[in-house]
């Protein structure tokens, strides 16, 4: 008997996320169907339902949607279980809200046929409509973001977190996606640009909300959400460079003012002088800057080892030059410096009869050799800790190797 011929692939499916959307789901699913029909594409739309109690689900599959029900609570908890029962090699995803159209998807698909791997949606180029977007979000909250993404990851979107964007099945899968709040609109963009992936804009309309109740985003709570993702993907912004500046001008000033203190005139304000006082900031500075260094050693790697930031070759060299044994001889150096200079103090105070001593004398003596003590002792922890991150161990998902040949089991023969 011939078999039957196989439908052809999908090409496309729509995706939005719901969570009690009874208001607007009907009209965003019509139009995602007639934009499918009058395009003459195949596709499907997919609502990932994050356990709506108003009826959103039969309201889906009564317009002709698959539902797929995500258990797990959060905006990118519910596109992520979406995009992974959709069957299409494209996905589109925007809001179930009726504040993008549906109707209008054509730029997009064409930017995906054409090659790209993510297709962004821009809602200044496109037209924000009165009253769709909150003055702090369109003036201030998405123009700042999107500057930090530019400036931290070198990322092409001009509207960072369009929430109407369409991606490649294969780009999906290379995104390895980990987020499951509002935070992952902004892992998309990240990690589709450091995967050197193929980025293009094109503009699109914002609405206003179709919905009576208020919306699901909170501007001051979720700006945030968004920023501090940002700043933690973005350790050499947030610790390295930060810390470099600080370690750089503590440990210069430090050594300028470790034998004598610096006179010098302000325009118009007299003469100025640089003590102990100063000595004892510097310090300070040097030690915090080195200890934002180490962090962001340390929150790279831990982000490369949650998936959360894709490995790169330069990390993969961290553990070959920089390891426990290597950190425990400078660690054990440095501090060995400290208890040197310490003991130079000691003998110092001991010539003097354990009594008083000069104090601009002794204290820059014992300043430095703080300094250099905790540097050694922080140099150590930090070396223990990296090598504990650096431990291999057996993922869960890992399964157990197969044996050569089969073992059969017993009483089969």
């Amino acid at each position: 008997m011939p078999e039957s011929p196989q439908p052809p692939p999908i090409e496309l499916s729509i995706i939005m996320p719901c969570l009690n959307e009874a208001e607007t789901l009907a009209i965003c699913i019509r139009k995602a169907i007639a934009y499918l029909q009058r395009s003459q594409i195949r596709g499907e739309v997919v609502i990932g339902d994050n356990g709506s109690s108003d009826g959103s689900q039969q309201i889906a599959l009564d317009c002709g949607a698959r539902v797929v029900n995500i258990k797990q609570r959060g905006y990118g908890a519910a596109l992520y279980g979406a995009t992974l029962a959709a069957r299409g090699q494209y996905i589109i995803m925007g809001d179930s809200d009726d504040s993008y159209d549906y109707t209008s998807l054509d730029p997009f698909v064409l930017k995906l046929r054409e090659g790209y791997d993510l297709v962004m949606g821009n809602r200044f180029a496109g037209g924000i409509k009165p009253g769709a977007m909150p003055w702090k979000n369109r003036y201030i909250g998405n123009p700042i973001l999107s500057m930090i993404g530019r400036l931290f990851f070198h990322s092409p979107a001009k509207d960072f977190h369009c929430g109407l964007r369409a991606y490649s099945r294969d780009a999906f899968t290379r995104m390895d996606l980990h987020t499951t709040g509002m935070e992952f609109a902004s892992e998309m963009v990240i990690k589709a640009t450091l995967e050197r992936m193929k980025i293009a804009e094109v503009p699109t309309t914002l609405s206003p909300d179709g919905r009576s109740r208020p919306p699901h985003l909170r501007p001051y709570r979720d700006g945030w959400r968004h920023l501090r993702f940002m700043l933690l993907y973005s350790p050499n912004w947030l610790f390295l460079f930060p810390g470099l500046a600080l370690m750089l001008v503590g440990l210069a000033g430090t050594a300028l003012l470790e034998q004598n203190s610096i006179h010098f005139n302000l325009a118009g304000l007299g003469q100025a002088r640089l003590g102990l006082d100063t000595l004892i900031y510097l310090a300070f500075m040097s030690v915090c800057g080195y200890q934002s260094v180490l962090f962001a050693v340390l929150s790279r790697i831990f982000a490369v080892e949650q998936h959360l930031y894709p490995a790169s070759t330069g990390y993969r060299h961290i553990f070959r030059y920089i390891n426990l044994e290597r950190g425990l001889i400078v660690g054990t150096l440095i501090s060995l410096s400290g208890i040197g200079t310490a003991v130079y103090a000691f003998l110092t105070w001991r010539n003097a009869g354990f009594g008083n001593l000069d104090i601009e004398h002794i204290a820059r003596i014992v300043i430095p050799s703080g300094m250099a003590i905790t540097l050694g002792i922080e140099t150590i922890l930090f070396s223990f800790f990296l090598s504990t991150l650096g431990i291999n161990i057996r993922r869960h998902s890992e399964v157990a190797p197969e044996s050569y040949p089969p073992v059969e089991p017993p009483g089969t023969r």
